[in-house]
C-alpha cells in the first residue's frame, strides 16, 4: 500500500483547518470575505515554499461551487492549457460562476504559454490561480499579471508551526498510535525555515526513527536524525538561503574562490539562475556601488544573458560576473545613503518642499512664490551654484559619504570643491 506523507495527510480541508495567513483569511480579511461571497478575481499566490499555496488554491475550489481545473506548470504546455479552455468553453461555464484553473509553480511558464492564458483570463472563461515562489513581477508576463491580483503569503510564524506539530501529533492517526511527547522543539523548528511541509516530513522522519520503547522528541533527537540522513542542496529549503548567504558573503569579502564554489553548489542543485542572477545584480549595487559602477552595467547584462541562453552555458556567464564583483572594490555608501534617508522620511513626515524647488505651472503658483531664486545650475561655471536642496528642518543633515576608494575618494574631492566643505568631505 503507498504510504501517504504525513504532510499529505495533515493538508486542511476548509479555512477553519487553515493555520497561518490571517491577513488574507482571517474572518475580516477582505479576501476571506470574497471567498465566503463566492467572487473571486483571477489570482496569483507568491510566497515561499511550504506556507499554504496550493492548500489555499484547494480550499477555494471546495469553498466555490465551480468546475476547477488544475496543471503543474513543470509538465503542462500550451496544448494543455487550449484543452481545458476549450472543454470551459464548450460547457458554456462563463462570468460569475466560472471554471477555476490552477496553474501551480506558475513561474515555470515560458512566454508563449502564459501568452496561451490571456484570452480566457479576460473573456471570463476561466478564473486563474497562481501559485509562484518567485517574484510575479519578474516571471510572469506584465499582460496577464495586470489581469491578477497578487497576494502575498507570509512565513509561517513560530506560534503557527508550533501549533502545526502539536495538531499532528494529537489528531493523525498515524502518529496518535506512537504516543509521541514532544518535550523540545527548537531544532525541529529551525530546520523547517517557517515551511510547513519540510517541518512534518521532519517530524515523521523523527517519529520514525524513534529507538523502540522511546516516545519523546528532543532537539538531541531531531539533530540526530538530520545528520543520519544528509540532503543533498534543497533549493526550497534551509540550504537554499545557507548557500545563498555564504555566495553573497564571500562576494562581498572580495574573495572569487569562495563566491565561485558557493556558485557551484547552487547550480548542482539546480538553483534557478535567474535567482542568481538577481542576487548579483543587488551585490553591484549594494556592496560595490560608485566604488566600480561598471559591476551593475555587467550584472545586469549577465542577467539578459543567463534569461537568453539558459543553462548550461549561462553558468559560464554567472561565473564571470561573480568573479568581476568578488574581485571589484566594495563601497556600501549607497547603501547606507538610502537607508538613512528613508529612516529620516519616517521620522519626520511629508516636509514642505522648499519654494524654490517647486514646480510652477500656473500664474497662480508662481504668484505664490513656487520657483522663486531657484538657480539654474548649468548657467554657472562648472555647472554649479550652491543652493539648499533640503527642507529647512533637516539642511545640515548628510546622508551620502563617499567610500574609501579610489573613485567614490574623487567624488568626494569634487564635492568638498564645490560645496565648500559644507557636507564635510
Amino acid at each position: 500500500m503507498n504510504h501517504i506523507p504525513l504532510a499529505e495527510r495533515m493538508r486542511p480541508s476548509n479555512l477553519e483547518e487553515y493555520i497561518g495567513q490571517s491577513h488574507l483569511v482571517g474572518k475580516e480579511a477582505v479576501f476571506r470575505k470574497a471567498i465566503d461571497r463566492g467572487m473571486i478575481p483571477s489570482i496569483i499566490f507568491w510566497g515561499p515554499p511550504g506556507v499554504g499555496k496550493t492548500t489555499l488554491a484547494r480550499i477555494l475550489a471546495s469553498s466555490l461551487d465551480r468546475p476547477f481545473y488544475t496543471l503543474s506548470a513543470i509538465n503542462s504546455g500550451v496544448k494543455d492549457i487550449r484543452e481545458i479552455i476549450s472543454k470551459v468553453e464548450s460547457q458554456g461555464f462563463f462570468g460569475e460562476g466560472n471554471a477555476i484553473l490552477f496553474i501551480d509553480e506558475i513561474h515555470r511558464f515560458s512566454k508563449s504559454q502564459q501568452d496561451s492564458l490571456l484570452g480566457a483570463v479576460e473573456k471570463g472563461v476561466i478564473t486563474l490561480v497562481g501559485a509562484t515562489t518567485e517574484n510575479p513581477s519578474f516571471e510572469v508576463n506584465s499582460a496577464l499579471l495586470s489581469r491578477c491580483q497578487v497576494h502575498i503569503l507570509k512565513p509561517l510564524e513560530k506560534e503557527d508551526l508550533q501549533l502545526l506539530v502539536h495538531r499532528a501529533i494529537a489528531e493523525d492517526e498515524e502518529l496518535k498510535k506512537e504516543k509521541i511527547e514532544l518535550k523540545e522543539d527548537e531544532y525541529l523548528l529551525r530546520l523547517s525555515g517557517g515551511d510547513a511541509r519540510k517541518l512534518l516530513n521532519i517530524l515523521e522522519s523523527v517519529v520514525q526513527a524513534l529507538p523502540f520503547g522511546e516516545k519523546d522528541i528532543t532537539n538531541e533527537l531531531v539533530k540526530e536524525v538530520v545528520r543520519n540522513n544528509p540532503t543533498i542542496y534543497d533549493k526550497d529549503g534551509e540550504q537554499h538561503y545557507d548557500i545563498i548567504s555564504a555566495f553573497i558573503k564571500s562576494v562581498r569579502g572580495s574573495d572569487p574562490n569562495g563566491a565561485v564554489y558557493w556558485l557551484a553548489r547552487m547550480i548542482e542543485g539546480g538553483e534557478d539562475p535567474k535567482f542568481i542572477a538577481r542576487r548579483l545584480i543587488i551585490l553591484a549595487s549594494e556592496d560595490i556601488g560608485n566604488a566600480n559602477p561598471t559591476g551593475l552595467v555587467l550584472a545586469n547584462a549577465a542577467f539578459d544573458a543567463v534569461a537568453k541562453i539558459g543553462m548550461p552555458e549561462g553558468r559560464i556567464v554567472l561565473s564571470q560576473c561573480t568573479v568581476y564583483l568578488a574581485s571589484s572594490p566594495k563601497s556600501n555608501a549607497s547603501y547606507e545613503a538610502i537607508n538613512l534617508a528613508i529612516g529620516k522620511v519616517k521620522e519626520t513626515g511629508n516636509l514642505a518642499v522648499p519654494l524654490h524647488l517647486r514646480n510652477a505651472p500656473t500664474k497662480l503658483m508662481k504668484d505664490l512664490g513656487y520657483g522663486d531664486n531657484y538657480t539654474y545650475s548649468h548657467s554657472y561655471e562648472n555647472n554649479f551654484k550652491l543652493q539648499e536642496y533640503l527642507p529647512d528642518e533637516i539642511k545640515e543633515l548628510r546622508f551620502y559619504s563617499p567610500g574609501a576608494n579610489a573613485r567614490e575618494h574623487e567624488m568626494g574631492k569634487r564635492l568638498k570643491t564645490l560645496w565648500k566643505g559644507k557636507y564635510g568631505y
